[in-house]
């Protein structure tokens, strides 16, 4: 089995703030933003829609920054060993130090730290390394995921924008030219070729980071094939940010769903939109300048808004075929 993602990620001390409280709106909050949500997306010509690690949660699949997030805990670990470094006892209390030489060293030795976390910093995270990957094969799409692969059948949402890995828009039959994963996604595969630029969806996830060769071939070009997800340097793929970004500034309308909008430059693209909502249990650094601030799980919000729309609920149980090859020519037509 293949590593879990977090634990294929370089070492990177900087993942910003992590492990914010999360809290609810009162049901009169919610009842009455819920209302002006429906309303604004009943009124848009050009919806776009944002996600993160949030919507997946309730398919089992651990977020990064919220309470029991993967970087939060791994933090915590982190203080909790420097913590049991410094209450170490001096073997030597009366040898003299030389206190520039002491402070260089041990900043050495806490920037290697850094440099090479373990895997088993996630060992005390409910999933840990190794099996998270064997929950993303497992996880299946949430009301959150099927609710949006249904506003886009029907032509209400216009593009989706995801920094998810899981492959789960994709499962739950989302097209892929009508969404676009900004990270990566570790069921995709695609042809190194710049003349076919295939990709194929898998059930399994299929290893690798940083676009290394996966060991098989492009079947339409004979050409190898390599993983899609971005490691923390890694640019963005060029093509699917641009349409990203003038998506985004067509959009009357952009939803964030379940990100803390941390992470640039995804976390910057709603502000291209006329407006913006976000749904997140965490603050985010773009409350401020959202038309709306929605303090309620992802799938909820979207049942009633599935609801309001008209919508009976078979749309929770109709499966849309999942695409398994998609060409960037389709893009194109």
């Amino acid at each position: 089995m293949s590593a879990g993602y977090a634990s294929r990620l370089s070492s990177y001390p900087n993942k910003g703030i992590v492990g914010l409280p999360e809290s609810f709106d009162s049901k009169r909050q919610r009842d009455l933003k819920l209302k002006k949500l429906s309303e604004l997306v009943r009124d848009s010509k050009h919806l776009v829609v944002v996600t993160g690690a949030g919507i997946s949660t309730s398919a089992g699949i651990p977020d990064f920054r919220g309470p029991e997030g993967i970087w939060t805990l791994e933090k915590k670990e982190n203080n909790r060993k420097r913590k049991s470094r410094q209450s170490k006892p001096n073997p030597n209390p009366n040898r003299k130090r030389k206190h520039s030489h002491t402070t260089h060293d041990q900043h050495k030795l806490e920037s290697s730290d850094k440099r090479h976390i373990k895997k088993s910093t996630f060992t005390k995270h409910p999933i840990d390394s190794d099996s998270t990957s064997m929950e993303f094969s497992k996880a299946q799409p949430t009301l959150t995921h099927k609710a949006l692969t249904r506003l886009a059948i029907d032509g209400k949402l216009k593009y989706l924008i995801t920094q998810n890995v899981d492959g789960l828009h994709r499962r739950a039959g989302l097209v892929r030219n009508m969404h676009c994963s900004l990270h990566g996604c570790a069921f995709t595969e695609k042809c190194e070729s710049s003349d076919c630029r295939a990709e194929f969806f898998r059930d399994f996830d299929i290893g690798g980071m940083s676009f290394q060769p996966t060991g098989r071939r492009c079947t339409l070009c004979n050409e190898k094939l390599l993983d899609t997800l971005l490691d923390w340097e890694d640019a963005l793929p060029e093509a699917d940010f641009q349409r990203a970004e003038a998506e985004c500034e067509k959009a009357d309308l952009v939803i964030c769903l379940g990100t803390s909008l941390r992470i640039e430059p995804v976390g910057s693209l709603p502000l291209r939109a006329s407006k913006f909502v976000i749904v997140n249990l965490q603050v985010t650094p773009k409350d401020e300048h959202a038309a709306l601030v929605i303090k309620a799980s992802v799938d909820s919000v979207m049942e009633h808004l599935m609801s309001y729309l008209g919508f009976d609920d078979n749309w929770k149980d109709t499966a849309a075929p999942v695409e398994r090859i998609w060409t960037a020519g389709q893009s194109e037509k």
